[in-house]
């Protein structure tokens, strides 16, 4: 009997362990710094995506360098007749004042009377209170311009501004044109015992730069003098914010010499007004140009 128990025991199914140990690794996840095959193929995919769009993008760019055009300089964006004009002037050299505006009335290509003017670089800040250069000058062959004059006076003095030429000249019905906002001038003088009543009227008048001021001579007990000087050609200049005055010296139409006249009277009362706090160079620059024409750099040994 102990013999056939022993031999109806059945033997440890050492196969079957094995097999269920194999597939219960298929089945449990990956362990902590391994991949799975999945995980491996998809990576697989995505690099060898990236490679193609490497590559479509390089192709890409290449097409955009051989198609793109190059940039244009400023010169080339003007129109045809500018850039005749500019071939005209040589940027290699300066000229004389003399030299200077006959090449401007050459340059200009405009069908209107264009006007010439000058820019000067001047070596002073503006932010400084005596630095900062205002002044009138007469010139010798007037602007070629026609200004309209007004005159705010008391009886006495309208009188002898209508007789010097004035185009406005009156008294307290000025100042109704002012309230309905007719502002019909271009410049604006007044005797100082009328500056006060044109206080109220300071932030219209300002902005246009009609105010009068004693600095420019439009503030003066003299009205038919001031009117006389602005028909006859008084022009007023400052420097700007960055340090250069920019007046208007006259027409093409004048000609080189009432032009030189002009630009010579300009830049004697620029160096008369040196402040004396100025060091080194004051006049640093100087241009002469014509409406929509070209610069011309000026010679600062002929200034």
């Amino acid at each position: 009997m102990a013999e056939a128990k022993k031999t109806t025991k059945a033997p440890e199914p050492i196969e079957a362990e094995v097999v269920e140990t194999t597939a219960a690794e298929k089945v449990a996840p990956a362990k902590a710094g391994k991949r799975s095959q999945k995980a491996l193929k998809e990576a697989d995919e995505k690099q060898a995506k990236e490679e193609r769009k490497a590559e479509t993008d390089t192709s890409t760019d290449e097409k955009v360098k051989v198609t793109a055009k190059a940039a244009r300089s400023r010169l080339e964006r003007r129109g045809k007749n500018y850039q005749k004009s500019a071939k005209l002037v040589d940027r290699s050299t300066t000229y004389s004042i003399a030299e200077a505006l006959k090449l401007a009335t050459k340059t200009s290509t405009v069908k209107f009377d264009a006007s010439v003017e000058m820019h000067v670089r001047l070596g002073v800040d503006p932010r400084q209170a005596d630095q900062n250069i205002r002044q009138t000058v007469s010139l010798p062959a007037g602007t070629g311009k026609k200004v309209r004059v007004a005159v705010f006076a008391d009886v006495d003095d309208v009188a002898k501004a209508k007789q010097a030429g004035a185009d406005i000249a009156a008294g307290e019905e000025f100042l109704q044109q002012l309230e309905k906002g007719e502002i019909n001038f271009d410049i604006l003088i007044a005797t100082p015992a009328m500056m006060p009543k044109l206080g109220k009227y300071a932030r219209v008048l300002g902005p246009k730069g009609l105010m009068p001021n004693p600095k420019s001579g439009t503030v003066t007990p003299n009205v038919a003098k001031a009117v006389t000087e602005a028909n006859a050609g008084r022009v007023e200049y400052r420097v700007d914010s960055t340090g250069i005055v920019h007046v208007n010296i006259g027409k093409v139409s004048f000609g080189k010499d009432k032009l030189q006249d002009n630009a010579k009277a300009i830049l004697e009362s620029i160096k008369a007004a040196k402040p004396a706090s100025v060091k080194g160079a004051y006049v640093q620059s100087v241009f002469v140009t014509t409406t929509m024409g070209p610069s011309i750099p000026v010679a600062l040994s002929d200034v």
